[in-house]
């Protein structure tokens, strides 16, 4: 079964178009842009070749596409970790467990190569990006930068030698249904703090609203698992995306005494108006977005980033990101919001994931990272 060194126009096509054939039968995929899958192997583009490199392979049989991945070393990750592990993503495949083998082969080779000694993932192409296999929670489709494949994927992995190393869980949460009494008082309480403001991000300050953004998530989540702090040139690319598709009305930053605290960044569900275009933007994929942007209420949204900064988790402080999720709640019921998804939390998080289940939130999904010492 030969594997192919992604290294022409063509099998980049056969790379990027593989899954738009694999699932084609699965009603709960939503096919991604292709733009924008294709600008995320561009070294020009993606800021993540500003700190790593990646390289591409597709497996074929008899000239039809069977698999693809990638494998990419983050300079930063072992810098930061004082590792040599190299990661693999892109990853999808037909129910062969053939097929499978020589991919992660293909993969494991050229990290090898790279004198690394571990493979994790799949991450594509970075822990800031898409990440994890999801395991548990088919029965629904992904939000946007949250993976979904197909069933089988886990027991490819297990078989080609992976073993679990951390699990992330993807949270359901009902805007019809009240927030628990417990959340309000705490909110209630954190509310009148002296000094306390939350306002909503500036769309027309973005490239400083996103520094502000950074300045908080590389303070809260920097003891998380796998955690990598964003690089001048992803904050640029981030305020650039973000501000293609931020509803600011459900993207809040707390601030005390002016100071930047917490934040809590929701991005509408756009998947619920691109799943028909196939991923095709050109040449009438994109007025149909921008006219159902316009048009066409989105139901739902992702709450992807809430937290609070370390120097602000102190008494009646440490509250705020229940603030935050209560006014998140409050204007997501008036702006007509039924729901959505806060993800991801890694499983282990146990305050976390508590203080998650005392806002409402319920689990409904879980993704799963493998490690393969292959050196």
């Amino acid at each position: 079964m030969p594997v192919f060194f992604v290294n022409s126009k063509s099998l980049k096509k056969d790379f990027l178009n593989f899954p738009y054939t694999l699932y084609k039968d699965d009603p709960h995929w939503v096919p991604p842009l292709r733009l924008e899958r294709s600008e995320m192997m561009d070294v020009k583009k993606n800021p993540f070749f500003h700190h790593g490199e990646a390289v591409f392979f597709v497996a074929k049989n008899e000239g039809r596409v069977v698999g693809r991945i990638s494998a990419q070393i983050n300079f930063l990750h072992n810098q930061r970790y004082q590792e040599k592990t190299g990661h693999f993503g892109f990853f999808d495949c037909i129910q062969s467990t053939q097929v499978a083998s020589e991919l992660f082969d293909a993969a494991s080779s050229w990290l090898i190569s790279k004198g690394m000694t571990r493979m994790v993932g799949p991450m594509t192409l970075s822990i800031n990006d898409e990440v994890g296999l999801l395991v548990e929670g088919y029965d629904s489709p992904p939000y946007p930068y949250m993976p979904h494949n197909w069933p089988y994927y886990e027991s490819l992995l297990v078989q080609s030698g992976f073993t679990q190393i951390k699990d992330l869980i993807a949270w359901k949460y009902d805007a019809h249904k009240p927030v628990p009494i417990v959340a309000m008082q705490i909110a209630e309480a954190v509310k009148v703090h002296p000094g306390l403001k939350i306002r909503e991000v500036n769309l027309n300050k973005m490239e400083e609203e996103i520094k502000i953004i950074s300045e908080v998530f590389n303070s809260a989540w920097s003891n998380n698992w796998g955690f990598i702090p964003w690089t001048s040139e992803e904050l640029k690319k981030a305020a650039r995306d973000m501000k293609m598709i931020l509803d600011p009305e459900i993207a809040l930053i707390a601030e005390v005494n002016g100071v930047p605290a917490a934040i809590a960044i929701s991005i509408p569900n756009y998947h619920e108006v691109i799943r028909d275009l196939n991923g095709h933007l050109f040449p009438f994929g994109l007025f149909k977005l921008l006219y159902r942007l316009k048009t066409k209420k989105i139901k739902s949204a992702r709450l992807c980033l809430l937290g609070i900064k370390k120097e602000f988790r102190h008494d009646v402080l440490n509250g705020l990101s229940v603030l935050l999720y209560t006014e998140m709640h409050q204007r997501g019921v008036k702006l007509a919001y039924h729901g959505g998804e806060l993800s991801w939390t890694l499983e282990d998080n146990e305050k976390i994931n508590h203080g998650i289940s005392l806002m409402g939130g319920v689990p409904y999904k879980k993704y799963r990272v493998f490690e393969k010492h292959i050196a």
